[in-house]
């Protein structure tokens, strides 16, 4: 095991930095303390050509113009919160707007756009970053001094663990996830249309115009959306679903997980023999193909496009606190709030 760092950046007089962990298997792992930013994951193809699989920025200012939460930490509440308030003991709240009247990844200035401290743990087979950072009372609207802990574990069967632990001085909501954008055809050299995706699930949220769940939860079968023996993400760009329509012909929907640890989220490309295992404690994830995607900038060399990366996105439901049958986002006073998610890269 390795770690280089390096000087990324300079923001407002802060030094960011670039931690790149190295595995014995030559796999890499880049990040920044600027939101916890993954900017690469290098991994080998069958031939064992080591190759980047996710979407990232070389300069600050890249990140600051152009980025779509490219491979950072989304929080204090990831997804979207109709009409960015939510009422909390008879409290309603009133958050940042940031997405047409809504409130999306946090806000404004949520956990993507803060320098966090870092601590490196080094062991024998393995390399942690531990990132912390105390989001204060107010911060974008939310109630309570959160203090926030997030451990990135690389080790040397390829393995990348990302845990997520919190407490706050205050009942609050907390769901927070890693936006990474995932390309397994190496160094961006196609889209993900082709890439094969199979999810442990049988239920996702249905959205609305401006994607945000309107409280029904609909069975995948006989649609676009049964992904449990493996779906090509094309299928769901070329439909008359209506959900796949309004997502901009493609997936922005949270999924239910019908399990856990246990392989639940497969992702598959073919040509390059790439595979991505992820395993989560969380009870969704929310698939997004890179609809929205611009086309005004460029991603290391590579023009940007639709459906050039996805995001899977494992984490509690989006505005779940305006929907009282969704999973629970608050955390109790002095509560331990506690996600874990594991990808395991095969070829």
């Amino acid at each position: 095991m390795n770690l280089i760092q390096e000087k990324f950046a300079e923001l407002d007089g802060q030094t960011i930095t670039t931690f790149t962990m190295i595995n014995d298997q030559g796999m890499e792992v880049s990040t920044i303390d600027y939101g916890c930013t993954i900017t690469r994951i290098v991994v080998p193809d069958r031939n064992g050509t080591l190759e980047n699989v996710v979407l990232g920025f070389d300069t600050i200012e890249e990140y600051q113009q152009h980025s779509p939460y490219f491979g950072a930490v989304v929080g204090r509440h990831a997804g979207r919160i109709a009409n960015a308030e939510f009422t909390l003991e008879g409290t309603t709240y009133h958050l940042a707007k940031n997405n047409n009247g809504n409130h999306l990844h946090g806000g404004i200035k949520g956990f993507d756009k803060v320098i966090w401290n870092t601590e490196v743990v080094e062991e024998k087979d393995s390399l942690t970053l531990v990132f912390t950072y105390l989001s204060k009372d107010g911060e974008e609207g939310y109630p309570g001094n959160l203090k926030m802990k997030i451990s990135y574990t690389l080790n040397n069967d390829n393995e990348l663990q990302i845990s997520y632990e919190g407490v706050s001085d205050q009942k609050t909501v907390v769901n927070v996830t890693s936006h990474s954008y995932f390309n397994l055809s190496g160094n961006l050299k196609r889209d993900v249309l082709n890439h094969k995706l199979t999810l442990k699930s049988n239920r996702f949220l249905e959205l609305d115009e401006e994607l945000i769940p309107t409280g029904e939860i609909l069975p995948v079968e006989n649609t676009s959306f049964d992904f449990r023996s493996g779906r090509k993400i094309i299928e769901g760009t070329d439909t008359n679903d209506r959900q796949n329509i309004i997502a901009g012909n493609g997936y922005d929907h949270p999924f239910l997980l019908t399990d856990n640890h246990n392989k639940e989220i497969y992702l598959f490309d073919d040509e390059s023999g790439r595979g991505l295992i992820i395993e989560t404690n969380q009870p969704a994830v929310v698939l997004y193909t890179g609809n929205q995607l611009a086309d005004d900038f460029s991603i290391q060399g590579i023009n940007s496009r639709k459906y050039l990366g996805l995001c899977l996105e494992t984490q509690g439901l989006p505005d779940s606190l305006n929907h009282p049958h969704f999973p629970s986002a608050i955390l109790e006073k002095d509560q331990g709030y506690y996600s874990v998610t594991k990808y395991i890269f095969t070829n």
